[in-house]
């Protein structure tokens, strides 16, 4: 006679410290768990109401200037530091760990309006209403981390003097050479004192420059006249040409997708395109309600973050018709600028009342080391979120979002 009887090995049930979890075993038969459908659902909407309880975006603000911030530049060598220009000509490398200004550079005699860094790091470029453009030596990290601001360049590596005011100033990717934005645009080496070639398409100033991150020759710009107009430095004439119905602040190109851009428009939206059908527009980008004055894409090219005229920030999905996150304080003015940072989880603004502020991309994500067990916990959450999004009370909880009463107000039809 054959009898059956239940082994089990000790070493699957028994602790090794006392500190450890107790294991416990599921069965995942359906017919034995008839209410998992509703467990899950009720987990999803515990999920969607931690996130809101848990949602603190804002980490800190970075005082220092004492006039509005007109641009910022991130440096790609330093994953911490970022550079600011005011309109008063102040220059400032910041370090974001410590919020704390590590370098300032001399001043210009009018506004900064535009700032980019090499592709090494080692050169930032500065331009604004002074009619100049001005290379500057960036310190070495070293130097950034001891803290110390007086080994900082007192005078810049060489200036650049033009006829017209400069309004913004991009830098390629891959190459040594740099453009501005003016009267018109001009393409600069870092060896060179005079432009190594210039493009007019029209005869509005241009007020914004993007070089391509795949191809290093092509660059979009837009100009006051309402157009975007894409340029090839290996020909002598500008390739082609957009007419919008209002005015083009910025454009910022997808830096995983380089053939498709976004441009922050005067009519409150965003519009993506792609560079070689330029036809219509792939996605219109609404929620501002007041004038875009800046874009960023994130490094993985799956958002970007946006700076209005209305005194928000938002974050966009790159794909997406509406923001999925909004972010505002009581005493933050216009937002000038906004920048992802070098590891897409956080955002910087500067803005109208002379402070940098520090934001999460995700409003709720768990800041320092994450132990596995978290990380898995936060993973299955996310997982259940997506799951059940379509579900009406799901939804409403995580599109939930408090306005400003002015923003709300001037958003309802």
């Amino acid at each position: 006679m054959k009898v059956k009887v239940i082994s089990r090995s000790t070493d699957e049930f028994t602790r090794e410290r006392g500190q450890d979890l107790q294991r416990v075993f599921h069965n995942f038969d359906p017919n034995l768990r008839t209410q998992e459908k509703a467990v899950e659902y009720q987990r999803a909407l515990n999920a969607a109401k931690l996130d809101k309880i848990f949602a603190r975006p804002f980490i800190g603000a970075m005082d220092g200037h004492i006039d509005a911030v007109s641009c910022m530049a991130k440096n790609p060598n330093y994953l911490k530091g970022i550079f600011s220009g005011s309109m008063d000509g102040d220059i400032r490398l910041w370090d974001i760990a410590n919020r704390r200004t590590v370098c300032r550079f001399p001043v210009h005699q009018g506004a900064v309006k535009g700032l980019t860094a090499s592709t090494d790091g080692r050169i930032l470029v500065s331009c604004g209403t002074d009619c100049t453009v001005r290379l500057w030596n960036v310190p070495v990290a070293t130097i950034m981390e001891s803290g110390n601001m007086s080994d900082c360049s007192s005078e810049p590596q060489a200036v650049y003097m033009g006829e017209n005011a400069y309004w913004a100033v991009d830098h390629q990717w891959s190459g040594d050479l740099f453009a501005t934005a003016g009267a018109q645009v001009d393409i600069w080496n870092h060896n060179r004192s005079q432009p190594v070639s210039s493009f007019k398409w029209g005869t509005d100033s241009v007020i914004s420059v993007r070089f391509n991150p795949g191809e290093p020759n092509l660059l979009a710009t837009s100009a006051s006249d309402r157009s975007i107009m894409l340029y090839d430095l290996r020909v002598s004439s500008p390739a082609r040409k957009l007419i919008m119905r209002t005015k083009t602040n910025c454009i910022s190109w997808n830096p995983m997708e380089p053939m498709n851009f976004t441009a922050a428009n005067e009519d409150c939206n965003c519009y993506s395109y792609d560079a070689r059908k330029l036809d219509e527009a792939k996605c219109v980008h609404k929620d501002h309600v007041s004038a875009v004055m800046d874009i960023d894409f994130s490094p993985t090219g799956r958002e970007f973050v946006t700076g209005s005229y209305d005194r928000t920030v938002r974050i966009f999905q790159y794909n997406g018709g509406h923001s999925r996150e909004i972010y505002h304080t009581k005493r933050m003015q216009r937002v000038f600028c906004v920048k992802f940072s070098c590891d897409a989880s956080y955002v910087i603004s500067g803005s109208d009342d002379t402070n940098l502020r520090l934001w999460k991309a995700k409003a709720s994500e768990q800041l320092g080391v994450l132990l596995p067990r978290e990380q898995r916990r936060h993973e299955y959450n996310e997982a259940l979120k997506k799951r059940y999004k379509h579900l009406p009370e799901v939804k409403r909880i995580v599109r939930h979002r408090h306005l400003p009463k002015p923003i709300y107000k001037a958003g309802v039809p």
